[in-house]
């Protein structure tokens, strides 16, 4: 198959692009940074560089693919980063109808399902919806857990204050994922045309907060280490001060809320979805640990 990936080589896009050419794919990898071309060749796929927002650019890059994956930058930018994902979407949605692509295979969220109080996930909700007006298309929404790697961000915290935490409680229960697993959902997707709009979590783990400080701190020699439940003005604060923008900290905030009150992991964990991923926190903890 010839197949086209955005995403660049990221956590997500590497083990992806490395198992698909290992299938016997042609494999074209979209990235906006020029430098990655060399590695990206390196793997044996082909390298085209440009920005997701650019209509014409993304035809031409989804030219003849049997099936393409969709996935848009995190932060679009420091501000209007809900409105910076959804014209993404939309240049995203225009370039496969103008190319034709009958089968996309697009990285979302849970919490998806939520049109607000989500946090940066209501820019995915926008693009599902602008996907669903795809006519012809064969399109599986691939809903993501919290990723492990998310945790690194705590690092500081536990080196500086003995610590880990959020503005939510210890009891609060988390779909988790690991981009391997993603990656690996992603490739069998890829390879298969089911009909009409469909919706695939794909969670490595369910564990709460208080199970995450458990076995972070184990694997750290840390055993003690506690998971602290912050105010969402504790939590604004710190993030603020971390450096992070005040938009995008904002947007984290209204996140972590929403696994506080449960319903950003309400669809997932209501219905009868598969935990379908390999990797288990104890896992990740284990790679956690070597990079702490």
């Amino acid at each position: 198959m010839k197949i086209t990936i955005s995403g660049s080589l990221g956590n997500i896009g590497k083990p992806l692009t490395t198992k698909l050419i290992a299938s016997g794919h042609d494999v074209t990898v979209i990235s906006s940074n020029k430098d990655r071309v060399e590695a990206i060749e390196a793997l044996g796929a082909k390298a085209v560089i440009g920005s997701v927002n650019d209509v014409a650019f993304l035809k031409n890059a989804f030219a003849e693919a049997d099936a393409i994956f969709a996935m848009t930058p995190p932060n679009l930018g420091g501000s209007n980063i809900i409105a910076n994902t959804t014209t993404a979407g939309k240049a995203l949605a225009e370039a496969i109808k103008g190319a034709g692509v009958k089968r996309v295979v697009m990285l979302s969220s849970i919490g998806a399902d939520l049109p607000t109080g989500n946090g940066p996930i209501a820019g995915l909700y926008n693009i599902e919806k602008i996907y669903e007006t795809l006519e012809n298309v064969s399109i599986t929404f691939l809903r993501a857990g919290f990723f492990f790697t998310n945790l690194y961000n705590d690092v500081p915290m536990i080196k500086g204050g003995g610590i880990i935490g959020s503005n939510y409680p210890a009891t609060a229960t988390i779909p988790f994922v690991h981009p391997e697993d993603i990656a690996d959902a992603v490739a069998e997707e890829l390879q298969k045309t089911p009909s009409g709009k469909n919706v695939r979590y794909i969670i490595s783990d369910v564990r709460t907060a208080s199970d995450v400080a458990k076995v972070l701190g184990e694997a750290i020699d840390k055993p003690e280490l506690p998971w602290i439940e912050f105010t969402d003005e504790q939590s604004l604060g710190g993030m603020k001060q971390a450096g992070l923008p005040e938009e995008i900290a904002g947007l984290y905030q209204e996140m972590g809320s929403g696994l506080r009150s449960g319903k950003i992991q309400a669809h997932f964990l209501s219905n009868t979805f598969s935990v379908e991923g390999k990797i288990k926190l104890e896992d990740f903890a284990k790679e956690f640990a070597a990079k702490f």
